[in-house]
């Protein structure tokens, strides 16, 4: 199985670090083919825009959609881009891995799907959720909150974990036809003890391990 890894925290001794450190060191022992976009030490530019193409079909009016198609048929997307949208070609599940900002991805991260997740390359007019172009690649969320499980429940003060990921994983991941696998959530990692983090990363590995078993979520 061909993992991409798109990684977004600007801090490698993070306890994401450490996880995408982890799914690197298990997917590779299992025999699966792993690259890793880590977006911060990539610097990558999270605005989408005029910038995203190397040439324009229409110089004198930006439409973002528009030159997105264009750029695709042409192949003129930014350098940057087409190696980003390569790797996901190439991926047979794609694992995003971030820490919950907000309630939804950091910024570099969204800006990568606004950029790499192209209309045209991604989705099309009539071509999206159970039509989607990628039916046969399979994407998941690996992320860490602030506060503790007990806050993502149905009554709980954030609301349920499932409802607060919806937007993601409907709204960017199954709407381009993915199949979308239950995310893996260490809450509060950052004011856990040292043991509970270990306990997180073993609960990970057994997660990886059992990816190819792994059935997707229901929309």
């Amino acid at each position: 199985m061909n993992v991409l890894i798109v990684y977004a925290h600007p801090e490698p001794q993070s306890f994401n670090g450490a996880l995408k450190d982890t799914a690197v060191e298990v997917l590779t022992e299992a025999g699966h083919s792993v690259q890793v976009s880590d977006l911060y030490a990539m610097k990558f530019d999270s605005a989408g825009g005029p910038g995203d193409f190397i040439e324009r079909e229409d110089p004198s009016c930006f439409r973002y959609q528009r030159e997105q198609i264009h750029a695709y048929k042409n192949g003129t997307f930014a350098p940057e881009l087409a190696v980003e949208m390569a790797k996901l070609l190439w991926a047979d599940l794609v694992m995003f891995q971030f820490p919950l900002w907000w309630f939804s991805l950091p910024a570099i991260l969204k800006g990568w799907v606004d950029r790499v997740f192209a209309m045209g390359f991604s989705y099309d007019l009539g071509r999206a959720y159970d039509t989607g172009l990628f039916p046969e690649k399979r994407a998941m969320l690996v992320l860490t909150t602030g506060a503790p499980a007990v806050a993502y429940t149905p009554q709980g003060k954030n609301g349920n974990m499932h409802d607060v990921l919806l937007h993601i994983n409907r709204g960017m991941l199954y709407f381009i036809g993915l199949q979308v696998l239950p995310p893996f959530i260490a809450y509060s990692a950052a004011r856990v003890t040292p043991e509970n983090r270990a306990e997180y990363l073993l609960a990970f590995r057994e997660r990886l391990l059992a990816l190819e078993s792994t059935g997707p979520l229901r929309f």
